[in-house]
Formats: C-alpha cells, structure tokens, sequence
C-alpha cells in the first residue's frame, strides 16, 4: 500500500512532553514558554514569600528548588545564544530582587534596588546560565 504524502500537513510547532518543537530547531519559543511559567510559578510562590517569618535561605531554597526547576526544564537540549542567556538573567534577576528586597543607601538614606553585583553577592549559587551549561555538559 502506498502512502501519498501530499496528504500530510507540515506541522510548524509542536507541543511533546511539555517541551515545544518547532521545524526551524527555534529555541525561542520554548524559552518564551519557560519563563512564562516561571513567572506564573514565582506569582503562585509570591503568597508564601511575603511572610517575614521565613528567612532569607529558606526564601532562597524555594526559588532554587521551585521557580528554577520550572524554567529550567528540559534546558539540557537548548542551544542558548546571547539574546536568550540575558533574559534568563533578567528573569532570575528580578525573581532574586523579590526574594532580597529592597536596600537602603548608606549615602542618602532611601530605599533602592539591588545592583547586579550586589545580587550575585548574595547569590551564592551559580547563576541561571551556568546551571544551563553545567546540564548541558552532564
């Protein structure tokens, strides 16, 4: 029996096991989706982490073991460029400045918001995109 494959569809994107496939290999769509479930995970988390009862590493192990393992599923299999690797920082960023808070200046006394250094200084685990290398590698 023959098949004529003029009756197939190409199909252009394609949603498999929660990862999304498209024909050109874009990676992303697929980040699009990561980080938009990332911050629909880090709105649901955002109840827990108002709480002043819960400390800073406690704060931090949720973001590690809850936020991050959303956006980062399935990251072993993307080819990330330099666009995509700063918005995965932009992301975890903003996700580490909700969990910090805000600082205030020795110098003026107002409240501001943390630099990028000051984050990876309280930060103590490997940023976003080292993780990413680090899973590829494995």
């Amino acid at each position: 029996m023959k098949i004529d494959s003029s009756s197939f569809e190409k199909v252009e994107e394609l949603k498999y096991l929660g990862k999304t496939l498209t024909d050109q290999n874009s990676i992303q769509g697929e980040i699009n989706s990561r980080l938009q479930s990332g911050n629909v995970c880090c709105h649901l988390v955002q109840n827990i982490l108002c709480f002043s009862f819960l400390s800073k590493n406690i704060e931090i192990k949720i973001h590690r073991i809850i936020i991050l393992r959303v956006v980062l599923y399935g990251c072993e299999t993307w080819s990330v460029t330099l666009r995509e690797e700063r918005r995965l920082r932009v992301f975890e960023n903003r996700v580490l400045r909700r969990v910090f808070g805000d600082k205030r200046d020795e110098v003026t006394g107002e409240w501001r918001k943390l630099h990028n250094e000051e984050l990876s200084d309280l930060y103590c685990s490997p940023n976003i995109v080292r993780v990413i290398k680090w899973r590829r590698l494995r």
